[in-house]
């Protein structure tokens, strides 16, 4: 996504937890900046935001990608739930994204036009990977609270030069199966199923050039629409 949107003339800051790859990432695509940042470390962010917008008062998107994934089996030869590992990827795919919005608001709010872009998962709409229940449930949680902030901005006057999208994707091969005990099982190359990062981005490119709220790829567009047909039809009901 950080090379697509440079590509497009855009300039991208990058964040993360290891400075050498993002040193090193940020010299190869050519990004305006990097600076380091666990979102998982709720304490730290209105520090981060606060030095941010200082030095980039131009500001005015955040794309939330930081996300982890930890098989948590309550019984079973191959993993155990481990609490600690749990509370960790609670504080980093739901506390930390809600904390960055809410920090980045009030900058946000001054700007001409502002997007805010969660990255979820198919996963969110249908918990189907049953070794990941946590990672199902803040994915799950990650949705809904994109849906109800889309509300909230579409029905305020402060809100209306907002624009908040969802990511949805599918299985992608990335690393985010490094904690498993083949962390190679989202790969082509072992089967899997996935989608490459250029199959990825082709869906999602589209979905930014047609502006639509919540951009699917691969299978999850299955997904998606099935939401929007019945559950999403049904939210919208019920808003009146």
């Amino acid at each position: 996504m950080a090379e697509e949107l440079i590509r497009r003339g855009k300039k991208v800051i990058i964040a993360g937890r290891t400075e050498s790859s993002l040193r090193q990432t940020a010299s190869e695509i050519n990004a305006t900046a990097y600076y380091i940042l666990d979102t998982g470390d709720t304490a730290s962010i209105p520090f981060f935001v606060s030095r941010l917008t200082s030095e980039h008062p131009d500001l005015d998107c955040v794309i939330n990608n930081a996300g982890v994934q930890r098989p948590l089996q309550v019984f079973g030869p191959d993993y155990t739930f481990d609490l600690s590992k749990a509370d960790q990827e609670i504080d980093i795919n739901i506390r930390g994204p809600m904390h960055l919005i809410v920090a980045l608001l009030p900058h946000f709010e001054k700007q001409e036009h502002a997007v805010i872009m969660n990255v979820s998962s198919a996963l969110g709409f249908i918990p189907f990977s049953v070794v990941n229940p946590c990672y199902n449930g803040t994915k799950s949680w990650l949705h809904a609270f994109t849906t109800n902030l889309r509300t909230q901005m579409q029905q305020s006057d402060r809100g209306k030069h907002f624009k908040v999208v969802e990511i949805v994707p599918p299985q992608v091969e990335s690393d985010l199966h490094r904690d498993r005990t083949d962390p190679d099982d989202n790969k082509k190359k072992s089967g899997a199923k996935a989608l490459s990062i250029e199959e990825f981005m082709e869906d999602v490119t589209k979905g930014w050039e047609a502006d639509e709220d919540t951009v699917a790829a691969g299978m999850a567009k299955d997904a998606v629409k099935q939401w929007e047909d019945n559950q999403g039809a049904r939210y919208r009901q019920m808003l009146g």
